[in-house]
């Protein structure tokens, strides 16, 4: 395995607009986690985008998986790949007012969370609350992570916090240090050579325009 070919796939798939984008216009940006596989011969990386669609009407884990061995599909991610999470977003949604909060607690895969909110805010800013003493009903579970993924590929490397590049500035993974490094990571299984040289802005707060369209 070669860095080059790893960076090679991740920048057809952010060409083919297959790649992770914090700032996507249809998503208000919630939480995000990256997961590194590898071991002699195969590598995978999964990034999840979790984000609030209006359009959709929930909260909706996106799974971004890459790899020279995965069990289906194409690099970047498919139908099956989009994970709703609240399971009563009709019941959370003022039905008068879209997009706004109506006070009824939120069941989230099948748990029922009450949340610190009042009827009027805005649901994304409710939803965003979810995180970070829930955040694990948000993410992606083993069974959805190996869906596409080979069952024995050890995972060499976890971030819950890293600086993500833009994908509505042009700049190809190929360019992104973190993405430089991480290539280097799944090439060689030595985790040290991710050495973040740059601070993190995966958290929400950092793509103000997400969700605009």
């Amino acid at each position: 395995m070669r860095s080059g070919e790893i960076l090679d796939q991740l920048d057809t798939a952010a060409g083919d607009f297959r790649f992770p984008d914090l700032g996507h216009g249809y998503y208000y940006a919630v939480d995000a986690r990256l997961h590194a596989y590898r071991d002699a011969h195969r590598w995978a990386l999964i990034v999840e985008t979790v984000g609030y669609s209006p359009r959709a009407g929930n909260l909706i884990d996106v799974l971004h998986v890459f790899g020279n061995c995965l069990t289906e599909g194409q690099p970047g991610y498919g139908n099956e790949d989009f994970l709703g999470r609240v399971d009563n977003p009709d019941e959370i949604e003022d039905m008068d007012e879209p997009e706004i909060y109506c006070g009824n607690p939120i069941v989230v895969r099948g748990r029922r969370i009450p949340v610190a909110a009042e009827p009027g805010e805005e649901l994304v800013d409710v939803l965003r609350r979810l995180v970070p003493e829930h955040r694990e009903l948000l993410l992606a579970d083993e069974v959805e992570l190996r869906r596409r993924i080979p069952a024995d590929l050890p995972e060499i490397l976890r971030l819950d916090q890293w600086h993500h590049p833009d994908p509505a500035r042009d700049t190809l993974p190929s360019q992104s240090t973190t993405f430089r490094q991480l290539a280097d990571v799944l090439a060689t299984g030595d985790a040290g050579r991710y050495a973040p040289d740059l601070p993190p802005n995966t958290h929400w707060s950092h793509w103000p325009e997400s969700g605009n369209l």
